[in-house]
């Protein structure tokens, strides 16, 4: 039950007119941009200790898009409020 309250929503909009609030940037550059830098390095750490694993899997750059660059591009790619990665045109 509690996971799903974590999971994102996909109702929310991201259109390109759709801008975020101030309350909404404050709360991404003082609550999720430093849990999203720390999500990265430790991800960063786990994808090290397990690319042996991974790489005897075959699955090395699964685990690196998901242990290190999507946490990545949430916390450095993303506009300050919004809700997907990328950049803002």
């Amino acid at each position: 039950m509690a996971l799903m309250l974590l999971t994102p929503s996909f109702g929310w909009a991201n259109n390109p007119e759709d801008k975020p609030s101030g309350g909404a940037m404050v709360a991404d550059a003082v609550i999720a941009r430093p849990l999203l830098l720390v999500a990265t390095v430790l991800g960063t750490g786990l994808y090290v200790v397990s690319l042996p694993f991974s790489l005897a899997g075959g699955n090395a750059a699964d685990a690196g898009q998901t242990l290190v660059l999507e946490p990545a591009k949430n916390t450095f790619v993303r506009c300050l409020g919004c809700r997907k990665a990328g950049y803002q045109r």
